[in-house]
């Protein structure tokens, strides 16, 4: 199985950049996973909230293929603990998904487009977290569920 976590924009701060690879360099062990970063919007000062996401949904539509198993990381969807999590990845394993991808979104959130395209939604935490923080926490969640999955020592439920 692949993993891919499609994002808007680049990741800005260094503190960030280092804390996602070394998570990434950690999964490799496990999956492969792929980040793939959409360039974020410019000049959207003359653009309503509605019309960024509209863009930024047909830059994120392009990326995906009819196959691809989409999960939205939004603050709508469900939430999970550790555990379970690591049982969600591994049903979608074991029943043979070929790609999951996980989207992190851009400042406002998602277009009706794409939450029609969705297969799943998932929640990191009832709290707001910037969409720059969310990839480090998420890329450190799927870490852990991978040595959940394995039985290793990282995770102390």
């Amino acid at each position: 199985m692949k993993i891919t976590l499609l994002i808007v924009g680049k990741t800005e701060d260094a503190y960030l950049k280092e804390g996602i690879d070394k998570y990434l360099k950690r999964l490799k062990y496990y999956a492969k996973v792929e980040v793939v970063e959409i360039a974020e919007l410019k000049n959207t000062k003359a653009l309503t909230e509605q019309q960024q996401k509209a863009k930024e949904a047909e830059l994120i539509l392009k990326k995906i293929t009819a196959i691809d198993y989409v999960i939205l990381l939004d603050e709508k969807g469900i939430e999970l603990s550790s555990a379970q999590f690591a049982a969600y990845i591994d049903k979608k394993a074991v029943g043979s998904v070929a790609n999951l991808v996980f989207i992190v979104g851009g400042p406002y959130g998602f277009d009706q487009t794409v939450y029609l395209r969705a297969n799943d939604k998932l929640s990191l935490s009832r709290m707001t977290f910037s969409h720059q923080m969310v990839r480090l926490f998420f890329v450190e969640q799927l870490y852990r569920a991978f040595t959940i999955i394995k039985g290793e020592p990282y995770h102390h439920p």
